[in-house]
């Protein structure tokens, strides 16, 4: 058998092998899990709130999915929801920004990357952001904070308190410096509702990095974390590249956070509705 033969023979057994494993297990029944490997049967999974039964990993939510774990049916209603961005630049690297933009669209059936609700949780009424990462990354460009900012007046406005969920990669480059000033505009909106005394209580989720942990995501009166969420600025390999120095176990993640004192609870998602209306209550008392 000559070499040419002996591949080609290999690759038809891959893929056969691919074929009988595609016919075997029907698509969208079962997920493994990232951490462990367990194949959990994707309706379990969904009753578990998405969170992994034999070792607690928290998979990502979309925006739909946080609200429907936080809400009952029609007692929220989302706030500003025309607002897109624009390829105001011009920019364009591997793809241009618009087309980029639109696609995000698509995949994510969001406009942007943060969604703004006022609802009533446990008949407490709330302003309620939560970030997407399925839109670019849930990267903060200038639509981000220009909602993250109306969310906070209209908190003012009303007297509500304000709970956000972030999930992000950082600020969005391809709008440069107009994604960077984000962070003072977010920080600023929130100096306004600490001005008139009402609670900002934030969620750090997996992952919260860059420019959004580095503004409003740790300025919460209450900062609090997914198990296992990665927390920080840079990610821990480029870190380790910079300082060239191995990070301790569990650098940068919520139960490290939570014993350096840089967030105040590590809260499991089953219990964080219960978590947010004693705190909700707490501020109100």
């Amino acid at each position: 058998m000559s070499i040419h033969d002996w591949f080609k023979r290999k690759k038809l057994q891959k893929e056969t092998e691919y074929t009988r494993e595609r016919l075997d297990i029907p698509g969208n029944l079962w997920v493994k899990c990232y951490k462990c490997g367990q194949a959990i049967f994707a309706r379990d999974l969904a009753e578990n709130l998405k969170v992994c039964p034999k070792c607690g990993y928290h998979f990502k939510l979309t925006a739909a999915e946080r609200f429907a774990q936080l809400f009952p049916k029609n007692s929220f209603k989302e706030i500003n929801e025309s607002l897109t961005s624009t390829n105001f630049l011009n920019f364009k690297d591997t793809k241009d920004y618009g087309q980029r933009i639109e696609e995000s669209i698509m995949k994510s059936n969001y406009k942007d990357a943060i969604v703004t609700v006022l609802g009533k949780l446990d008949g407490l009424e709330v302003a309620v952001g939560v970030m997407n990462f399925a839109f670019m990354g849930g990267s903060m460009g200038s639509v981000v904070g220009e909602k993250f900012a109306r969310l906070v007046e209209a908190a003012v406005e009303k007297k509500l308190p304000v709970i956000v969920f972030s999930t992000s990669g950082g600020a969005r480059m391809q709008e440069s410096i107009m994604s960077l000033m984000q962070m003072a505009k977010t920080s600023a909106a929130l100096g306004r509702l600490r001005e008139n005394r009402l609670p900002y209580i934030s969620i750090l989720t997996d992952p919260t990095t860059g420019g959004v942990s580095a503004s409003f995501a740790m300025l919460g009166d209450v900062n609090l974390a997914e198990p296992g969420a990665l927390i920080g600025f840079a990610g821990p390999r480029v870190i380790e590249q910079t300082i060239r120095q191995k990070l301790p176990p569990g650098f940068q993640r919520s139960e490290f956070l939570l014993a350096h004192g840089m967030i105040d609870m590590v809260c499991e998602r089953k219990d964080l509705r219960d978590t947010l209306v004693k705190l909700l209550k707490f501020f109100r008392d």
